[in-house]
């Protein structure tokens, strides 16, 4: 689908590139808008909680700053489409890593072991009001990761700032993912397949 052509626009409500990357690929043109909250002000005790609880207070950072008027009536509608992600290990919520000596403890863990990504998507129509959200699971099982290329990735920097220093599309990591059950577009952080069906399902 071209972008250009779709009769509503589209705003990401986050500053990530592997997100905005998937969206891209998915034939959408858009803006991209960070809410800039602190996350760890929100906690849940289920992950699933926690990155819905997030989605939800993204959108409602963003849309104050959007200055929707009246005028917006005659106008094509707005989606917003904010998202969340925690990385679970052994039951335990990960979140960015801390430094990289918490980023290298994470990936020690994953290898020869598995770990799960936990989204979140909402998309909200800024015309009529209406939102959808949802939750995507993928599940991720690794071999074992050579310390030097735990070394490459801390040292490259992108693993600290993403959940749980997991990133299974970086080249580095690639050689070593055993198996993915589910869509690699969730583990970046954004379901192609839901984010499909909850704009459908909020025009």
């Amino acid at each position: 689908m071209e972008g250009n052509t779709s009769p509503f626009k589209l705003i990401l409500g986050s500053a990530s590139a592997p997100r905005r990357q998937v969206l891209a690929e998915m034939g959408y043109e858009f803006i991209t808008m960070s809410a800039d909250i602190d996350e760890k002000a929100i906690r849940k005790e289920k992950p699933e909680d926690l990155v819905m609880a997030l989605a939800e207070a993204k959108a409602e950072a963003i849309i104050p700053r959007l200055n929707i008027d009246e005028s917006m009536e005659d106008a094509e509608p707005m989606l917003l489409i904010t998202c969340d992600q925690v990385v679970v290990y052994e039951g335990m919520i990960r979140e960015k890593p801390e430094n990289k000596e918490e980023a290298r403890e994470f990936i020690k863990d994953y290898s020869n072991g598995q770990a799960a990504t936990i989204s979140s998507v909402l998309v909200t129509n800024l015309k009529t009001g209406k939102k959808r959200g949802e939750l995507d699971k993928v599940e991720i099982y690794f071999h074992e990761i050579p310390e030097d290329v735990m070394d490459k990735l801390i040292e490259e920097g992108t693993v600290l700032y993403v959940a749980g220093g997991l990133l299974i599309e970086h080249p580095l990591i690639q050689p070593y993912i055993k198996r993915v059950a589910g869509a690699t577009d969730s583990v970046m952080g954004l379901p192609k397949a839901l984010t499909q069906r909850l704009i459908t399902e909020v025009l």
